[in-house]
């Protein structure tokens, strides 16, 4: 089994769930710095509520969250962003009316002024192609460049976790690739923990170094992302009909994001 980093983030034995119906059930799952860890399963899974679980959108009806070895379990969503948590959802992830630079701003109106400017031009050394269209609105960009304007602003706070959820939705192949292996895979490069929630699970296993499939509320099988990329007929196996997207042979990068 592989090593794997202390654990920053740990969720132990959570339920949660609407009104006093569990959905996920006893999950527990750990994510550590500099790790990528992918939760995959089938549409209904509950991939969403766990995450939910896990910012703060929705309370616990079991179990413990603790990020950093400070126990966050009955925290509000915001007292969890404070502490480090950020957030990329796959819808309404940006403001479509505003500019790219005004997005940014959004996402770090928790930093005086000077902060800010010194961390967009951080943001713009991660990400080049925002800084040529920073002027832009983002509803005239690119869905992969949408993407990142929204991986963006979530990083504007300096996230100590940074979960995103299916972040290639509605994208195209190439695309979907060079947003994982360009964009994601180096999200964890400073220490960053990061955890990913994909339905392409052949692209996201690619790097991500655990994983974690979820069906019907509870973990299945967890593992390391090598030993889930040796597992045969992952997809009938754990994740069930339709549930599993396959891609074709990862295609070459190109520099810049379409689609």
């Amino acid at each position: 089994m592989n090593q794997r980093p202390p654990s920053f983030l740990r969720a132990e034995n959570i339920s949660a769930g609407y009104t006093q119906t569990p959905v996920v059930r006893e999950v527990s799952l750990e994510v550590g710095r500099g790790e990528v860890v992918l939760i995959m399963g089938p549409n209904g899974a509950g991939k969403s509520t766990l995450v939910k679980s896990i910012t703060g959108a929705l309370s616990l009806l079991g179990g413990t969250i603790t990020l950093g070895g400070e126990d966050i379990s009955r925290m509000r969503e915001d007292e969890r962003m404070v502490l480090g948590i950020g957030y990329v959802p796959q819808v309404r992830s940006v403001f479509p009316p505003l500019t790219v630079m005004e997005n940014l701003e959004m996402g770090g109106y928790r930093l005086k002024a000077a902060q800010t400017h010194a961390r967009i031009e951080e943001i713009f050394e991660i990400f080049p192609v925002l800084k040529t269209v920073r002027r832009r609105p983002a509803k005239t960009l690119s869905g992969g460049q949408l993407k990142m304007v929204g991986i963006a602003r979530a990083l504007m706070a300096q996230p100590t976790l940074l979960i995103l959820d299916e972040p290639t939705a509605n994208l195209a192949p190439i695309v979907a690739t060079n947003l994982l292996n360009d964009t994601v895979a180096k999200l964890a490069g400073d220490g960053r923990a990061v955890l990913l929630i994909e339905q392409r699970v052949s692209l996201a296993l690619g790097i991500a170094s655990w994983g974690y499939v979820l069906t019907d509320g509870e973990v299945r099988l967890a593992a390391s992302g090598d030993e889930l990329r040796q597992t045969e007929d992952l997809a009938s196996l754990f994740l069930g009909s339709g549930g599993f997207k396959s891609e074709a042979p990862v295609v070459p990068r190109t520099p810049e994001y379409g689609g």
